[in-house]
This record gives C-alpha cells, sequence and structure tokens, in this order.
C-alpha cells in the first residue's frame, strides 16, 4: 500500500511538471538544478527557489516603489533591479519570469512609464504563478517523501 502512494505522488509531481514545461514556465536548467540535489542535500532545490522568492520579494517591492514615485526618472535603475531578476530567473529556471522581466526592461529602455507599469504587472503575475506552482510542487514532495518514509527537514 505504501508503494501505491508513493508511485501516485511522484505521478503526481511529473504531471505537475510536464504542465509547467509544457507552459513554458520552467526550462532544462531547472532540470539542471535539481540534478545538483542528492542525498547529502536533499532540501537543495527547495532551498534555493525559496532563496530566489526572497530576493525577488525584495526586488519587485523596490520595482513597485520606484514607480509609484510620480517624480521618477531613473530608469537605470529599473533596469539594473531587472538585470537581477532576469539572472536569478535564468538561473532556476524560470523561463516565463524571465521573459516578461526582459520585455519590460525593453520599456524601461526607452523611458516608458506605462510600459514599465505594464511590465511590473506582468512580471507580478508571472512570479506569482510561479510560486504557488512551486509551493504545489514542494508539497506533492513532502508528501512523497513522507509516503515513502524518507523524513528530511524542510
Amino acid at each position: 500500500m505504501l508503494g501505491l502512494g508513493v508511485d501516485r505522488l511522484q505521478a503526481d509531481i511529473n504531471r505537475l511538471l510536464t504542465s509547467l514545461f509544457h507552459q513554458g514556465v520552467l526550462d532544462e536548467q531547472f532540470l539542471q538544478l535539481q540534478q545538483l540535489q542528492d542525498e547529502t542535500s536533499p532540501t537543495f532545490v527547495y532551498d534555493v527557489i525559496n532563496i530566489y522568492f526572497d530576493e525577488s520579494e525584495k526586488l519587485l517591492r523596490s520595482l513597485r516603489l520606484l514607480l509609484m514615485d510620480r517624480e521618477f526618472s531613473d530608469y537605470k535603475k529599473i533596469g539594473l533591479h531587472l538585470n537581477q531578476l532576469v539572472g536569478s530567473s535564468s538561473s532556476i529556471g524560470a523561463r516565463r519570469v524571465r521573459n516578461v522581466c526582459v520585455a519590460f526592461r525593453s520599456a524601461s529602455e526607452l523611458n516608458n512609464r506605462p510600459g514599465c507599469l505594464r511590465g511590473l504587472e506582468v512580471v507580478e503575475h508571472e512570479y506569482h504563478y510561479l510560486k504557488n506552482m512551486m509551493h504545489e510542487l514542494f508539497q506533492l514532495e513532502q508528501q512523497r517523501l513522507l509516503a515513502a518514509g524518507v523524513r528530511y527537514p524542510m
């Protein structure tokens, strides 16, 4: 009985990942990240993704504050924040977040405030979608480990 639960949960994990790849939410870099995880670092992916979320929240908050200032004119600062977000999104395989950041950066290079506001909205939407899907993935993974009788601190 224990094996059936593990198999079902693994199938759920595989379906979710397949869907995320098919939607373009994730790319092959995420698979490379997963390959770095082993018995000596069983929470590696979880830890890296959570660092990404913590840092991304700070960048998004900074972008929001910059754009809410009606007197704002330092579009280079927006570009610097977006470069960080593009880089960190690329490093974890967050393809759609990376792609919308690139489009947002184009608006900032044109000093296009309405385009930047729209870009921020789209980036935040994709970011939150990714975060929700990763939360779901990690919950399934934790359930799979519990069903298999493996307990890792999370």
